[in-house]
């Protein structure tokens, strides 16, 4: 059973390439964990890498479901678990990379889903078109601020989930939240970045997806069957729909955009930068491959110390 090397962070830092080089140096297989690339047809809005680009490393858990349909934590857990063990068995390494943090947490760390009851959250889904997301985040503060805390206000899937694991347990939906514990051994890279230069990544980024038919994209996937709720709501796609629907201008999509992915970012930073198992090196730095292969040894090895004494300075995009 070898070591499982997970590269974290946020969006635009280079989680994809350095995963890359890891798989190339490590004879390794990469386990997506972005929720967004499971998603078939979503290619340009969640740049997800093409067949040529990643040079023949065989990738897992890229468009594994259709836009139409919901993502599933507790589903991934499972399926991404069992590509883990498949990689193994081919004696190859496991390489998870991705930025939604519950999905890696699943994958990686002590956790388990409690079951779910269709018409409790159905009813529930019910209400928030009814009342409001805004109705069933303040039941959800009042019955688990913890909870609450960390899923936001705007997050109406995920208070959904919380009001119904509540409703089915009788217990706050916190306490069914992973502590930092890994199921087995894993070793996490963070990718960090100089916040400025990480907002000219995003932009550059956004002119590459628009350039590249993000709007023909979406419009594509309107005709070939629909986008779900999930999806829908995606930073890119639910710009570009208001935009189809003509809420708003194309070129004020393209800005929100922009200004999404930038709050997607500081987001993806604050979950991250909680766990105190990262290890984050700098994005920048030119010998980012060689020091994530240090990391990598140091953890078979059995001699990587605890995150914090991480030489490598840390920049937080918060500052």
């Amino acid at each position: 059973m070898s070591l499982i090397v997970a590269v974290v962070g946020p969006t635009a830092t280079g989680k994809s390439d350095l995963a890359l080089a890891l798989a190339e140096h490590l004879s390794g297989e990469v386990v997506n964990a972005d929720a967004l690339q499971f998603y078939r047809g979503m290619d340009i809005g969640t740049a997800k890498l093409s067949v040529a680009e990643r040079r023949g490393i065989v990738h897992h858990q890229l468009d594994v479901l259709d836009p139409d349909q919901d993502a599933s934590v507790a589903a991934y857990q499972e399926t991404a678990r069992a590509d883990i063990a498949a990689i193994e068995a081919r004696g190859h390494r496991p390489i998870v990379v991705g930025g939604s943090g519950l999905y890696l947490r699943a994958l990686l760390d002590r956790i388990e889903f409690p079951g779910t009851d269709p018409e409790v959250r159905a009813a529930l889904e019910e209400r928030a078109e009814r009342e409001g997301t805004r109705a069933l985040y303040t039941e959800l503060l009042a019955a688990d601020p913890a909870a609450a805390s960390s899923i936001g206000p705007r997050n109406t899937r995920r208070i959904v989930r919380a009001l119904e694991v509540i409703a089915l347990t009788g217990r706050p939906y916190s306490a069914n939240l992973p502590g930092h514990d890994y199921h087995r051994p894993a070793v996490q890279i963070g990718l960090d970045c100089d916040r400025a230069e990480l907002d000219r990544r995003i932009a550059l980024r956004v002119d590459r997806m628009w350039a590249a038919g993000l709007v023909e994209e979406v419009r594509g996937l309107l005709d070939g069957g629909g986008i779900g709720r999930t999806a829908s709501r995606a930073v890119g796609y639910a710009e570009v729909l208001a935009a189809l629907r003509g809420e708003i201008t194309e070129q004020e999509a393209r800005a929100q955009v922009q200004a999404g992915t930038r709050r997607l970012a500081r987001k993806q930073m604050g979950w991250f930068g909680r766990d105190p198992r990262v290890h984050w090196l700098d994005a920048l730095d030119p010998a980012l491959v060689d020091r994530a292969l240090a990391l990598v040894a140091a953890a078979d090895a059995g001699t990587l110390g605890p995150a914090t004494e991480d030489p490598t300075p840390r920049r937080s995009l918060g500052s």
